[in-house]
């Protein structure tokens, strides 16, 4: 079996995640959100994460709460796990996993952390300022010895990518989600309040 190597993305990395993300995967596109990555941790209970967005970004509360109804009920249907497990859902949050190839021309411009599967010229880890895709490459700019030089990491050579927390990527995300009429500004002050504005 070579199914191994054949993982096409890092949404999902063990065989029983990739069973799974085949399941939920589709209950969730169905409603315009997106499948950013689903892990099976292990415990004294199991926790099912799954980590979802919306195709243009800027995924609501209302939104996770939507999408934990519809996961329980395909689980509840077609369920692999035997056993008790939670099902925790939740959004990408701004310094998000990078797991598909398209993610990396989407953030290009921004900072990030990305480690491999196996050294890479005697590392592991790589930092820096992703500069889009080429073909199934993943190109980022490095320092190297005090130099930026840019290189190409094959996408299946990853094993982890995550945006690094910048005030860059804060301001654009928060722009970006205004833009899109994703939130004003009150409802950072306390999202438990659900009184609505008078500005409406």
């Amino acid at each position: 079996m070579s199914e191994h190597g054949a993982t096409s993305d890092l949404v999902a990395r063990t065989s029983i995640d990739r069973r799974l993300a085949e399941i939920v995967r589709p209950a969730i596109e169905v409603e315009g959100f997106e499948l950013v990555r689903l892990r099976l941790m292990s415990g004294k209970t199991r926790i099912l994460q799954i980590m979802a967005d919306r195709a243009e970004g800027g995924i609501e509360i209302d939104d996770l709460g939507e999408i934990t109804t519809m996961v329980s009920a395909v689980l509840d249907v077609d369920d692999p796990l035997e056993d008790a497990y939670v099902l925790e859902v939740s959004s990408p949050g701004i310094d998000r996993p990078l797991t598909r190839l398209k993610d990396f021309e989407t953030y290009s411009g921004y900072e990030a952390r990305i480690e491999t599967v196996e050294l890479i010229d005697g590392r592991r880890r790589f930092k820096g300022m992703l500069q889009g895709v080429e073909g199934n490459e993943v190109l980022i700019e490095i320092e190297d010895q005090g130099e930026p030089v840019t290189i190409g990491l094959q996408f299946e050579w990853l094993s982890d990518a995550k945006l690094v927390l910048t005030d860059d990527l804060i301001a654009e995300t928060l722009r970006a989600r205004k833009s899109a009429g994703v939130i004003n500004e009150a409802d950072f002050d306390d999202i438990e309040t659900e009184t609505p504005s008078e500005e409406e």
